[in-house]
């Protein structure tokens, strides 16, 4: 379903909208792609002594069900990391589990194995796979230091600071130089990488554009941003982010 607040990019021949959620959607697979989903984050920090509130997963659930009634796809790839670790998907409360459940069975899904969870658990419903050819794409967790064309990955938490009019606001950010894609976390609590930390510039051999998340829209950040000038901090286009 195409909106009009959509952001429409091509990597390597294929064109992807960049949803406000932070999902990837690709119309002509009718395809939704999230990355790093982190469940239960919260409770294994609160098992490490560190409280927080405990609706992260609920929360990463309840955005997962608005980006799929927004697109309506008939594929969902989640781009591994969508459990914090071994133990989380136990963790999960019996609201939780048949929300996420229903959700898996409204499309076929692909659990796409992360660091952190390289064996999703099979109850959910799903397969499992280490990465995902499909036409000019390749959907994996981490990224290749390779460069290799059409890859979409997740695991660095793209984050950028965007700067207008002298006030600034750290958001959530895709990053992409029309050969390769990198995704934001969509989990509640997980966290961001600066654009200009080498782990994400030196992905990109020569430029690279920064597409942050707004309340309402995904929006570019100036640029292309230059490999070499990476020091310089990214400034919006926009007001609105």
């Amino acid at each position: 379903m195409t909106r009009s607040e959509d952001f429409h990019i091509d990597v390597n021949g294929e064109t992807l909208v960049l949803d406000k959620s932070g999902a990837v959607y690709w119309p002509a697979e009718k395809t939704l792609v999230f990355a790093d989903l982190h469940f239960e984050k919260g409770s294994a920090f609160a098992h490490r002594g560190s409280l927080l509130p405990p609706y992260d997963s609920r929360t990463t659930t309840r955005r997962i069900g608005e980006a799929m009634e927004r697109r309506a796809p008939a594929r969902v790839i989640a781009l591994g990391d969508s459990f914090h670790d071994s133990g989380a998907a136990e963790r999960l409360d019996a609201e939780e589990r048949a929300a996420l459940s229903v959700l898996v069975a409204r499309a076929e899904w692909i659990w796409v194995e992360g660091n952190h969870d390289p064996e999703p658990p099979k109850w959910l419903g799903g397969r499992v796979a280490g990465e995902i050819a499909l036409g000019g794409l390749l959907f994996r967790h981490l990224p290749g230091p390779s460069g290799q064309k059409g890859e979409v990955a997740g695991h660095l938490h793209p984050a950028a600071t965007v700067t207008r009019r002298g006030l600034s606001v750290r958001r959530r950010c895709f990053v992409s130089d029309g050969t390769r894609l990198l995704l934001p976390a969509f989990g509640a609590y997980a966290g961001g990488l600066d654009v200009r930390d080498q782990a994400i510039a030196s992905l990109f051999k020569e430029a690279f554009a920064v597409y942050a998340l707004g309340r309402e829209r995904v929006y570019a950040v100036a640029g292309p941003i230059s490999v070499q000038g990476r020091s310089r901090r990214p400034h919006a286009s926009t007001s609105s982010a």
